[in-house]
């Protein structure tokens, strides 16, 4: 089945207002006329309306790094689905793994956000991987296993899908190391093997999974360009309208 790519842009905790919009102004006439893979860009929740209203009318999406499960409510600091989608924004990364890491969040945390997105129609982007320890202990594949049963807990084959997931190696994120592409090809395998078993083989055929860690233009197409791999969440070099745009013309 044909599955239509998506290369995703991480800025984590980088960029001003001003910097997103000339990165926005320099980059959509680079990748105007592409229409090979959906495109979308992943800034800071303050940057949000800056980025959408540069993206306006052209082939670039936008979405949050991060949602609460609550539509609304007393929970400080936190970007609710409801403001999400009022200042336009139509994805959302879930569960990424600096989330985990360094804020705690569990495979029900992240259920119960893709819950809300699927409910208010907003494209989720659910992240899983494991950490050094466990792919050298050889639990890589428990892990994702583990993972992906959480996340998809309650989800039901005729809402699933939107859901895209992005397979983050831990140990390859802001390292410089990148998974080979026959590690990439064999965790891709995996995790689509489990949706296979918890939504259907047809489910499974069709829902998109990126490759993310320490994604660059020099190895963009050796990863993106295997039968298993559905696009890319990238990170550093997404920071930059030049290799930004390599990584999409892969």
């Amino acid at each position: 089945m044909s599955r239509k790519a998506l290369i995703a842009a991480n800025w984590k905790m980088y960029k001003t207002p001003a910097e997103a919009k000339a990165f926005v102004d320099a980059f959509l006439p680079l990748v105007a006329w592409h229409t090979r893979d959906e495109i979308a860009l992943f800034p800071s929740p303050v940057l949000l309306p800056t980025v959408v209203e540069g993206c306006k009318g052209s082939n670039v999406a936008v979405g949050a790094q991060n949602i609460h499960f609550a539509e609304e409510g007393a929970f400080t600091g936190e970007t609710s689905i409801v403001q999400l989608k009022a200042v336009g924004g139509t994805h959302t990364l879930i569960g990424h793994s600096e989330r985990r890491q360094y804020f705690a969040e569990t495979d029900e945390i992240v259920n119960k956000k893709l819950h809300t997105a699927l409910k208010h129609g907003v494209v989720p982007v659910v992240c899983i991987g494991e950490v050094l320890e466990d792919r050298e202990a050889g639990k890589t594949a428990s892990v994702l296993k583990t993972q992906v049963t959480g996340a998809f807990a309650g989800i039901v084959p005729e809402a699933a899908k939107p859901i895209v997931i992005a397979y983050e190696p831990v140990w390859a994120i802001g390292t410089g190391k990148t998974a080979t592409p026959e590690i990439a090809a064999d965790a891709h395998r995996i995790i689509r093997a489990e949706v296979a078993t918890l939504l259907g083989a047809d489910v499974a055929a069709a829902m998109r999974i990126l490759y993310g860690g320490s994604v660059k233009p020099d190895n963009a197409t050796a990863l993106i360009g295997l039968e298993e791999i559905d696009g890319a969440l990238v990170g550093g070099a997404s920071l930059k309208p030049d290799s930004f745009t390599a990584i999409v013309k892969y």
